[in-house]
């Protein structure tokens, strides 16, 4: 894979904005990123509706009745996302953002092209499956890049936003799959699966096209000793000459920071240290909600509803009404993302938590009464749970795994705890999409009652685990966790009680608490408040989500931090 991103380096390293600047060079970013994540989302949504679909069981013989494989053909496509998600994170930086970006696009087209040419009797179900995994390492590579490009290219203010967007592009992606199974449900040949399997196409070619007029990011230049490149990228995005006074400076900021984190790398060991940083606690809550957010059942509602429709709820019959069915709940799916851009800083990330764990928990038990005991009036209410399921996911657990571990875990450890939690999600997603099939053949009801009770099992663990970060700056989290350690009580606690604390407060409590004996942690904040001055509380810190930072935690993305990587 390497061989493949040096190559496509070449065409990466021209500066261009294709005459854009400013404002417009902005959106024009905002608008390439979400396209790639759209296309994460269609992909998940693309095989609920084939899967059942007759042209394609007639096509791929061993799919037809067989749970096991079905699970299979679905969750190979996540081990490609995992892989390639993994080598973003230890390569990417080496590489860079933007040809990273273009040979996943290239990669995903290449899988594309390899599933939809599947013909018996040439082994088909197995070219379809290297297809998918193919498909997904170029997605694994985009997924884990995107979010660290579009941070280091955009506003300070405007980060919180952009994982709503985010979030919200991936289900939209995920309602237009939906409905092209649905329309090409009608067609009876081997079109009702190729055109949708290859529509993935439309999607990685437009993501190609946009990356080749968008430049590489500034920070990444920096880093990389490219300084006058990248005063020219800032200069583009700012819409001012790259030898303004004002590019100068934010050019000087960032060759700061880099300086000052280069000889700072951390390893996985690091992780595993306790005292008053709690970097393995931190670690472990981070990856926790990852590892919840895929057994509280949303992959398995996302990437099988039609097949929960058709099998558990109408017993193998009405497929095409299960395929509409499935489309109604993808577009729900889409519409309930938007209350999230609105409620994440207000009413907080923990009360958030316990909403969509419990709301979550009660929808599969809606689901699990109504089928214990099958009739067609209990199938309807079944169907209203698993809607309820999808918005109760929507606006909570859904962006919440991606805003919470960057704020939870220390700048020092951030981007291994990162890479921790992607792992956590990609293993637990192949887990639960590989198993869901088979566990629907077998019981119908069990289904949702498995589900259910790992939603409820979340509670306590946000309950007593979860602090509170919406409002709080990402020194006061560090305060938050190294207090609760020296009094021994619960983070949780520390962060109901602990009033906001100022720049200097945070330095006078970090100092007694010994928190700054580590000549880094100590630098880094001195850095900071040189740089940010009060900026720290003012909205710009933790409660702006996982892009939104404060000044300083911008800088500390030129030292290739990827925070952002998990995006999914």
């Amino acid at each position: 894979m390497g061989k493949i991103v040096d190559k496509i380096d070449v065409l990466a390293g021209r500066t261009t904005t294709s005459g854009m600047r400013g404002r417009k060079l902005r959106v024009f970013i905002t608008v390439t990123a979400t396209i790639g994540f759209s296309l994460f989302g269609y992909d998940q949504g693309l095989m609920s509706g084939l899967l059942n679909g007759d042209q394609f069981k007639k096509e791929f013989p061993p799919a037809d009745g067989d749970s096991t494989i079905q699970g299979a053909i679905t969750a190979c496509y996540e081990l490609g996302c995992f892989f390639g998600a993994i080598f973003a994170l230890l390569r990417g930086d080496y590489f860079g953002r933007k040809p990273l970006m273009l040979a996943g696009s290239i990669i995903i087209i290449i899988g594309t092209v390899i599933s939809t040419a599947a013909i018996r009797p040439y082994w088909q179900t197995g070219q379809f499956v290297i297809g998918r995994v193919v498909t997904g390492v170029g997605n694994g590579l985009n997924t884990a890049t995107i979010p660290v490009w579009q941070s280091e290219m955009s506003r300070a203010e405007n980060r919180g936003k952009l994982v709503n967007i985010e979030g919200a592009v991936v289900a939209l992606g995920t309602c237009i799959a939906y409905w092209i199974d649905f329309g090409f449900s009608y067609i009876n040949s081997s079109v009702q699966w190729r055109f949708p399997t290859a529509f993935q196409i439309v999607f990685a070619g437009l993501f190609f096209i946009g990356l080749t007029n968008l430049p590489e990011s500034p920070r990444w230049l920096i880093a990389h000793h490219r300084r006058a490149e990248a005063h020219e990228v800032l200069g583009y995005l700012n819409d001012l000459p790259p030898d303004d006074d004002a590019i100068i400076a934010e050019g000087t900021t960032i060759i700061d920071a880099v300086n000052r984190f280069a000889d700072a790398q951390t390893g996985f060991k690091d992780l595993l240290t306790g005292g008053k940083t709690q970097h393995f606690q931190r670690m472990l809550i981070g990856s926790s909600s990852q590892f919840f957010q895929q057994f509280t059942g949303c992959n398995a509602a996302i990437y099988y509803s039609t097949l929960l429709f058709y099998q558990t709820i109408f017993d193998y019959s009405k497929y095409r009404l299960s395929l509409i069915l499935g489309g109604v709940f993808a577009t729900i799916y889409a519409l309930a993302t938007l209350p999230s851009f609105f409620l994440i800083d207000t009413v907080g990330r923990r009360k958030l938590f316990f909403i969509g764990a419990i709301g979550q928990g009660c929808s599969m038990i809606i689901s699990f009464a109504c089928l214990v005991d099958p009739t067609t009036d209990n199938a309807k209410g079944a169907a209203v749970g698993i809607y309820l399921f999808i918005v109760f996911f929507a606006f909570t657990i859904l962006p919440l795994p991606w805003i919470y571990p960057p704020e939870v875990n220390p700048l020092r450890t951030r981007t291994t705890a990162s890479a921790v939690s992607t792992c956590t999600n990609w293993l637990c997603n192949f887990a639960v999409v590989m198993f869901t099939p088979k566990f629907i053949e077998r019981s119908n009801w069990g289904t949702y009652l498995f589900f259910a009770c790992f939603n409820f099992l979340f509670v306590p663990v946000i309950f007593f685990f979860y602090p509170e970060t919406a409002g709080r700056s990402l020194e006061e989290i560090d305060i938050i966790f190294a207090k609760a350690h020296v009094e021994g009580r619960q983070p949780w606690r520390v962060a109901a009680t602990l009033p906001k604390l100022s720049l200097q407060e945070i330095e006078a409590e970090g100092n007694s608490l010994g928190l700054y004996d580590d000549d880094f942690e100590k630098d880094n904040f001195e850095t900071k408040e040189d740089i940010s001055d009060s900026t720290s509380n003012n909205g710009n810190g933790a409660n702006g989500g996982m892009f939104e930072k404060n000044s300083a935690e911008e800088d500390n993305t030129a030292a290739g931090s990827e925070e952002a990587s998990n995006k999914v």
